[in-house]
């Protein structure tokens, strides 16, 4: 075999086992940092091809490798402006852009007809004799340029992948902390003068709703129901902070108006101006039979006199929690109640849903599901049945949380 022959097999060999070892990082723990250096070494060292830099898309275009290059030259290349334009192999040492000048070759790597990353290699060693390295690795170079792309794919699909399966678990693990924050149906107090039942459910895996009860001196009930604006896990943690305030605050002696003031204070503290809250809270005093509440731009709960038939919007109260520094206006609702009453309060996922394309807010499931006899249990699992059929027919689209608290108020 003569010298030349020995030569080109050792040069062969290498390549193939280059390609081998680099689709093998396919499937690796390799760092996108540590990918792009052996690509140097590959081609700087072994291939002698001293001038290479190595752009790719993600989200935009990024620099991931220059070597050999200047800065001026590196920053002075935008991909959007001066490569998009090259769909294929392009021998560019006398283009018309001097910058792209100071290199021989532009190797794109195209995927669903759209260019995904850029190579732009030259070989500037002027002593250099024979065929350009650039021009006689060039299929080489194509082909371990892909290779790369695929293996930086395969990296960051892989990261992401574990990124998402830690959000989920974290957004599993928030849920079933959210669910322990809101009260089931059996820790509700029942008493002869009052019965609660009450409905939740979130629209993803963490909510912006709440609702609360809480047995105060003298046999009354505080209680309370609330909205955050928005949705995600900043609003379940507003609204988690929101609750231990709440719990915190909520007592026998305070009035009503002076704890909207201390919850607007602390959401404020809290959202800092970025979200706030709507919210309906009220108090029940069976021995002296009032009801007595503050509506904070919430969905006006629905009440009805099972005697007189008469059905009353408690709508009475101020503006949302956390909109405004100081609030203006509060004015505090009072209901006697003179005979056995029942009152439902929601929040706004139950009555405003997608129809036909368009946004729709209707009560009217309120008002016709209490408009009866029945106790107020019944009157709740009416109105959850309801609107699960409805969704479950593609009658309508629920896009929020839904939390049902209802009163049978003696």
């Amino acid at each position: 075999m003569s010298f030349s022959s020995s030569k080109r097999l050792k040069l062969s060999t290498f390549k193939l086992n280059t390609l081998l070892s680099m689709a093998q990082a396919i499937s690796g723990e390799m760092r996108t940092e540590d990918l792009m250096d052996r690509f140097r070494n590959i081609l700087n060292n072994d291939l002698e091809i001293d001038r290479v830099l190595f752009f790719k898309f993600e989200d935009k275009w990024q620099l991931l490798l220059s070597t050999n290059c200047s800065e001026s030259i590196s920053s002075q290349i935008d991909p959007e402006r001066d490569l998009l334009c090259f769909d294929d192999i392009t021998f560019v040492s006398t283009s018309a852009n001097r910058v792209l000048q100071e290199f021989d070759i532009i190797i794109p790597v195209v995927q669903n007809n759209l260019a995904v990353a850029y190579i732009l290699i030259a070989d500037t060693k002027d002593e250099a004799k024979g065929v350009s390295a650039t021009i006689k690795h060039l299929n080489f170079v194509q082909t371990l340029s892909i290779i790369i792309f695929v293996a930086i794919e395969n990296l960051r699909l892989f990261h992401k992948t574990l990124e998402q399966e830690a959000m989920k678990k974290e957004l599993e693990l928030a849920s079933k902390m959210q669910n322990l924050l809101i009260p089931n149906q059996q820790d509700l107090p029942q008493t002869s003068h009052v019965k609660i039942h009450s409905y939740y459910h979130p629209h993803s895996e963490v909510g912006g709703d709440f609702y609360d009860v809480i047995p105060l001196e003298r046999d009354e009930i505080g209680f309370c129901i609330a909205d955050v604006s928005g949705k995600g896990m900043a609003a379940a943690i507003l609204m988690s902070n929101f609750q231990a305030n709440l719990r915190a605050l909520f007592t026998y002696d305070i009035t009503l108006t002076g704890l909207v003031e201390k919850l607007n204070d602390r959401v404020l503290g809290s959202a800092k101006g970025e979200r706030f809250i709507t919210l309906f809270i009220g108090r029940y005093n069976p021995n002296r039979k009032t009801l007595e509440y503050i509506n904070a731009g919430h969905n006006p709960p629905i009440f009805f006199n099972t005697v007189t038939k008469e059905t009353l919007q408690l709508t009475s109260g101020c503006v949302g929690l956390g909109m405004v520094d100081e609030i203006p206006v509060m004015t505090v609702g009072s209901l006697r109640i003179t005979s056995p009453s029942k009152l439902i309060c929601y929040t706004d996922g139950l009555v405003e849903y997608a129809k036909d394309g368009k946004i729709i807010m209707d009560q009217s499931i309120v008002e016709e599901c209490i408009n009866n006899d029945g106790n107020i249990a019944d009157n709740v699992n009416q109105i959850v049945k309801i609107r699960v059929d409805q969704e479950e027919s593609n009658t309508i689209q629920i896009f929020d949380d839904i939390s049902i608290l209802g009163f049978e108020l003696q």
